[in-house]
């Protein structure tokens, strides 16, 4: 082994002749038309951020984050006009995963497949979670039927809660003065039975809608598309609903002062509203499902970001002109709104609608998933049961049944609360990879004359304008936090939380050097700074936890992936 075979690329002819040579076999069946990846871009994008995050990006910019969420989407724009490139120009299922492959070499593809694992699957298990909250919340609310506690839980959430409430019952508090989520640990963890003095805690609700959401995936793209059209369907109905009847009760007053936070306000939430957007890079993941790939998905991708961008500035612009922004600190500011102003049945529909949001960003990642194993196992890099597909169904049964186990069983039993913002960093890595292969393939001058290309404009006239304008609006701004960056404490535990900044500082630097020098493409070019910058925003703790989980990828890669891989094969036999 040497250090170019770490690197060997795939060649567009290479991903051809490969998807010719599999004419003969059981193929995946290409059914999915524009609207359908719309749909499915939509139901990937709108999920429990609507419900939640909003409020509080909403309650920390006032009415102002409308503007957010523009400039959000045009940041994320960036991201998708280079996924719905490579999508027109490698039209294949793997997403990131074969950008890479193309862009950069086996290696990094390896790295960015084993990254989409903490995107897809465990983002997955958060979202079943999170879904189990809403429905058994709903069907008490609305049906008056109780879920019991140990049977909604998980053992670590429950375990936790319960040494938390004996601690605080020791002091002598009572129970009803805690908040609600403890008390129901702590009925949870007294009520369940137990079994060799093992309490039986499981999250059911959890293990149930992914199974569900599994076998739908299994059975084919044909059930699956038509269950994400009707979520979606349902979702868009209920949003709009809300923004139809909301409108009687705005109070323009509510609107002034628009931005009384500032820009350094509006910005707090920019986090919290860029994840917002995140779901349309598993559209890739569907590209030999599509019946015109090329055209389809960059068109998909963009009409679900303009779609979900006007949705998300409707919701914000009524739920800050019903009520006060101070008052939108809640988690569900949907339903908290129309409470407030007496209309109790809409809360009901909006709980309704949760539940169904959640559930179709389930089935969009549970889709892609699979896919990726797939795609990484008919390179060699996974066992052969990874790429085989089902006769009948002609999905990736294996990958797909593993997807459902990786996901459920955690689920059932685990809180992974302490790694969900791995999902966030796992996400941005993809999406600065993605942007720099835009980036080596321009350099390389490979990008195709066919199909959907990232519009050119040169980094050598717009860059430095961009930088000296975002310098400024710092220093106008935040003076006081730029100065106080760069005074060390001395103390390691606080300077070091300064590294992921630094390290972005210098890769800024380098970047945007060799574009200038270059006279790259401008919109990769700002996908591939704003997904950095966002990635130091998530600290040095996810920082560390990431290089932990790439470093096991590596070892799984050389201990199996990099023997196996059938371009080494090739390389060898040439």
């Amino acid at each position: 082994m040497n250090g170019t075979s770490l690197f060997r690329k795939k060649s567009l002819s290479h991903i051809k002749a490969d998807l010719e040579a599999r004419e003969g076999d059981v193929k995946l069946v290409r059914n999915l038309r524009l609207k359908d990846l719309t749909f499915m871009g939509i139901a990937a994008i709108i999920g429990a951020g609507i419900f939640s995050t909003i409020g509080n990006a909403s309650y920390q910019g006032g009415p102002a984050v409308t503007l957010l969420f523009v400039f959000t989407a045009i940041a994320c724009a960036f991201s998708a006009m280079c996924y719905a490139q490579f999508a027109s120009y490698v039209p294949v299922s793997g997403s990131a995963y074969t950008y890479a492959y193309v862009a950069f070499g086996e290696v990094i593809a390896w790295i960015i497949g084993w990254t989409l694992i903490v995107e897809y699957a465990i983002g997955n298990i958060a979202v079943a979670i999170s879904w189990s909250d809403y429905f058994t919340g709903l069907i008490e609310g609305i049906f008056g039927i109780h879920w019991p506690e140990y049977l909604s839980m998980d053992y670590l959430s429950a375990s936790r809660g319960f040494e938390k409430v004996s601690a605080e019952l020791v002091t002598g508090k009572s129970l009803e003065s805690l908040p609600g989520h403890l008390q129901q640990t702590y009925v949870a963890w007294n009520t369940a039975p137990s079994a060799g003095g093992l309490k039986i805690i499981l999250d059911i609700p959890a293990l149930g809608i992914v199974a569900f959401i599994t076998w739908l995936v299994y059975r084919g793209i044909h059930e699956s598309k038509t269950a994400a059209n009707w979520f979606v369907y349902l979702k868009l109905a209920v949003i709009l609903l809300v923004i139809v009847a909301g409108a009687f009760y705005v109070n323009p007053d509510n609107w002034s002062p628009f931005a009384p936070n500032g820009l350094t306000g509006v910005l707090q939430g920019v986090s919290a509203v860029f994840f917002a957007y995140i779901g349309f890079d598993a559209l890739s993941t569907t590209s030999e499902e599509c019946v015109n790939p090329q055209r389809d998905l960059p068109r998909s991708m963009m009409y679900a970001l303009l779609i979900c961008t006007v949705l998300y500035v409707f919701i914000a612009l009524i739920l800050t002109g019903m009520v006060p922004y101070t008052e939108l600190a809640v988690g569900d500011p949907l339903s908290f709104v129309f409470e407030k102003v007496g209309v109790q049945w809409i809360s009901g529909v909006v709980a309704a609608s949760a539940v169904i949001a959640m559930a179709s960003v389930l089935l969009v990642f549970q889709l892609g998933q699979p896919r990726i194993w797939m795609s990484m196992s008919r390179d060699g890099l996974l066992p052969k049961r990874f790429s085989k597909l089902h006769p009948r169904f002609k999905t990736p049964g294996f990958s797909t049944i593993v997807t459902g186990f990786l996901v459920a069983i955690p689920a059932l039993f685990m809180n992974l609360q302490e790694v969900t913002d791995l999902v966030s960093i796992g996400t941005l890595f993809a999406f600065v990879l993605v942007c720099g292969g835009i980036l080596s393939l321009e350099n390389r001058g490979e990008s195709s004359t066919d199909g959907f290309r990232v519009p050119y404009l040169q980094s050598r006239i717009y860059l430095p304008l961009i930088i000296l304008l975002t310098i400024s609006l710092v220093l106008y701004f935040n003076m006081h936090g730029l100065v106080s960056f760069f005074e060390f404490s001395g103390d390691f535990q606080t300077d070091i939380h300064k590294l992921p900044m630094f390290v972005f500082m210098l890769v800024g630097v380098w970047v945007s050097y060799r574009a200038i020098a270059k006279n790259q493409s401008l919109i990769p070019v700002l996908g591939l700074l704003v997904n950095f910058y966002l990635m130091t925003e998530l600290g040095i703790t996810n920082w560390t936890f990431f290089g932990i989980w790439l470093v096991l990828g590596l070892l799984v890669y050389f201990g199996y992936g990099i023997k196996k891989s059938k371009l080494a094969r090739k390389s060898v036999q040439q």
